[in-house]
């Protein structure tokens, strides 16, 4: 969720600067002079940001939206593993922090806010478009809707991104000077329409994914429509309003002199490293040839705070997280909540939900308290604890992975298999695998088996005897057994004596929360079962085997039998969450079919309400964590700078996203693992900040622009003897 800039400071679009640091040439293009725009019901609120606030609800409804789906798609409509899935969904989140700057640049220098909100729109609404195309099924191949979804993806970042930093400048710049309360509770109402839109829909989106069919499948198509619909209403909405609002001009920008500013200082220090130019007393002190004082000593003041921002892409790292690796854990748990079952994708809208609960906790409650303690809790310290919040979060997301993979298949090795019995005859059979000492008791007719049992092969397949051994008969076997794979062999009668198949079995949970389930047909006839209205499947006659089909969890209670005698009813019962099941049909009886089930994986049996502590401390992390430090960062800085301050904020969410992204690819683990790997780097990186912190002297920025001014005055002959040496050289 978007946390605003604190105070009632209009944030300027992300890098516009002051015009004294601006050069003298007019604005290019045509840019109206500003004017009075209608009010709202006779109060001091212009009727453009009516415009304003709908364009940005909507804008955002259809980024989170999408967003909240995205890993799911890749996993279940691309089947990519966990891993590439995982990366590609932060290299997405980087990007969209990245491309601010170029919004800015274009916004600042080039376009104008207006032009280039409208721009990027367009191109945001193209990307959208070409992403729901690519969720289509029967529109081409694999490759085709990798291509589609990834331009898509490129183009929405590129567009979030782009108007990003210029919406709320925009809307501050519709205020006349004179009404700073109406432009504060504006970013207040904004700052909420950001909120309402990514709450509503992280919760609505994955409903349109996960309970809405079509093309057979789960409708990323409709989850990925629904968003692009928004963004195109926000189009319009904002176009709408065009005749109300005041356009200024681009001022020129000010992350360009900065970093022309520093790397001017670098290249002048490099250049005059002679023992006999005197030294000055810090080292952007040698842009003074170029730069005024005053941008110099404001640049110093900016670069004290980004240095306290090098270890903060840490802790978003772990942030942004909760879209990727949170939402997989997800899959692997129960989510039944008695009157609603949850979505896996759906747990992320308790992040906004949170957040706006606890800002007024903190804020009214929490700090005060803490303050009649006599207790100093300062902004880093308020960082800090933040971190370590979430870093306590992912610690609590490795205790329950550990608690989901009991339920998991064992991990296959080479020259292993697993194998169980499922006696579907009257009496008990003994079963002897050869060179195995397995099943040293005899197997119980219809045995529910409570757990598989391991072969040791000789190679990657072995050929192995088994003997039968029921009611003094004893009776031989031979099948192929490969390495890496899981089998059940199925003992039956046939006619006063024994047959057995060895079928194979899945090797792991169904993806994201479904139940798998085969057909076994003990009939003498063949079978054709309708289990739901759309899943139709045949069954030939003794003892042969479905394949296995992936159903939602539900209560299955209304199936269909066709056989050569007759439909009768089928029933099921309940198909649980990430369990697979064998059902025997036995016999016919009394119009109805009856049926034996076994299950093959256990179902999820962690709750999904065990995330909630974990989303609790992350979203009281992040309120202590991205309020403070933009408040702290802001209350250090000159007016002109804050911008700079607001766009080396948004790049540590990006470097954050892509530390995710090479751990995913670089160094691939147990899930458990990586989540303790993440609390202890965040935990190492915490104890840095507090000591970056604990030497960080705050300051007025007033006041250092006074310091400034006088050592300007004293060093001017150094200035002097510096530019006689460089002429004598």
């Amino acid at each position: 969720m978007e946390i605003p800039p604190p105070g009632d400071t209009p944030p300027t679009c992300f890098f516009e600067t002051c015009c004294r640091y601006s050069r003298d040439d007019p604005p290019k293009g045509d840019f109206p002079v500003r004017k009075k725009s209608p009010k709202l019901c006779g109060s001091n609120y212009p009727l453009s940001i009516a415009f304003i606030v709908v364009n940005e609800f909507c804008e955002r409804f259809s980024y989170y939206g999408m967003k909240a789906v995205l890993t799911l798609y890749f996993l279940s409509f691309f089947h990519w593993d966990e891993n590439l899935s995982t990366a590609v969904y932060h290299a997405f989140s980087a990007l969209c922090y990245f491309t601010p700057v170029i919004g800015a640049i274009m916004a600042d220098s080039w376009l104008g806010k207006y032009k280039t909100i409208i721009y990027l729109s367009i191109v945001y609404v193209v990307g959208h478009l070409i992403k729901s195309v690519g969720a289509i099924p029967s529109l081409g191949n694999q490759a085709v809707h990798v291509i589609l979804s990834m331009v898509g993806l490129f183009l929405i970042a590129l567009g979030t991104g782009g108007i990003k930093p210029c919406v709320s400048a925009f809307g501050g710049d519709q205020f006349e000077e004179e009404h700073t309360s109406e432009r504060s509770k504006f970013f207040s109402i904004f700052y909420l329409s950001i909120n309402a839109g990514s709450l509503i829909s992280t919760f609505v989106t994955p409903v349109l994914r996960g309970d809405v069919k079509c093309f057979g499948e789960d409708c990323y198509a409709l989850a990925f429509g629904v968003p692009a619909a928004l963004m195109v209403l926000a189009l319009v909405v904002f176009i709408a309003g065009s005749g109300l609002y005041r356009k200024t001009p681009p001022q020129g920008n000010i992350l360009l002199e900065v970093c022309k500013c520093i790397g001017f200082a670098i290249k002048n220090r490099l250049k005059n490293r002679s023992r006999q130019i005197p030294k000055r007393d810090h080292w952007l002190d040698w842009a003074s040839e170029k730069y005024s004082k005053q941008l110099i000593g404001e640049v110093k003041m900016v670069t004290r705070v980004l240095f306290l921002f090098i270890p903060l892409p840490m802790f978003w790292a772990l942030f942004d997280q909760q879209g990727s690796r949170w939402t997989l854990q997800a899959t692997k748990m129960n989510a039944d909540f008695g009157i609603y079952v949850l979505q896996p994708d759906q747990m992320q809208f308790l992040n906004p939900l949170l957040i706006l609960v606890f800002i007024p906790i903190f804020d009214l409650g929490l700090y005060p308290l803490i303050n009649m303690c006599k207790f100093n809790f300062t902004p880093i310290r308020k960082m800090a604890t933040g971190m370590i919040l979430a870093g306590m979060a992912f610690g609590l997301a490795a205790v329950i992975e550990v608690k989901i993979n009991e339920t998991d298949m064992p991990q296959l090795v080479p020259e292993e298999s697993l194998i169980r019995v499922l006696n579907l005859a009257k009496n008990p059979v003994q079963v002897t695998v050869q060179d195995q000492d397995l099943f040293q008791q005899p197997v119980e007719a219809f045995q529910n088996p409570t757990e598989y049992s391991k072969l040791i092969l000789n190679g990657e397949q072995q050929s192995l005897h088994f003997t039968l051994q029921h009611q003094g008969l004893s009776l031989a076997f031979n099948y192929t057994v490969k390495q890496k794979s899981v089998y059940s062999l199925i003992v039956f009668e046939t006619e006063e004596s024994l047959s057995s198949h060895l079928i194979t079995d899945l090797e792991a949970k169904p993806e994201n929360g479904l139940a798998a389930v085969r057909f076994i047909n003990g009939l003498s006839q063949d079978v054709n079962l309708t289990i739901d209205s759309k899943r139709f499947i045949a069954v030939q006659k003794n003892y042969s085997a479905s394949e296995y089909s992936l159903l939602q969890r539900d209560k299955y209670n209304n199936g269909k039998c066709l056989t050569e005698t007759g439909e009768f009813t089928l029933e099921l019962g309940l198909l649980d969450f990430g369990a697979s099941y064998t059902i025997v049909i036995t016999n016919v009886s009394g119009g109805a079919v009856k049926t034996w089930k076994s299950e093959d994986i256990k179902a999820n049996n962690v709750h999904m309400a065990w995330q909630l502590p974990q989303y609790l401390l992350i979203s009281a992390g992040e309120v202590m964590f991205s309020i403070t430090g933009l408040a702290f960062s802001y209350s250090q800085s000159p007016a002109s700078m804050k911008s700079v301050l607001q766009a080396g904020w948004l790049l540590t969410v990006a470097v954050g996203n892509t530390l995710v992204l090479v751990v995913a690819q670089a160094a691939p683990m147990a899930q458990w693992a990586e989540f303790v790997l993440f609390t202890v780097l965040l935990f190492a990186v915490c104890i840095i900040f507090s000591i970056m912190g604990y030497f960080y002297v705050s300051v007025d920025p007033e006041d250092l622009e006074e310091k400034e001014e006088k050592r300007e005055t004293s060093s001017r002959g150094n200035m002097i003897n510096l530019v006689t040496q460089k002429t004598k050289l």
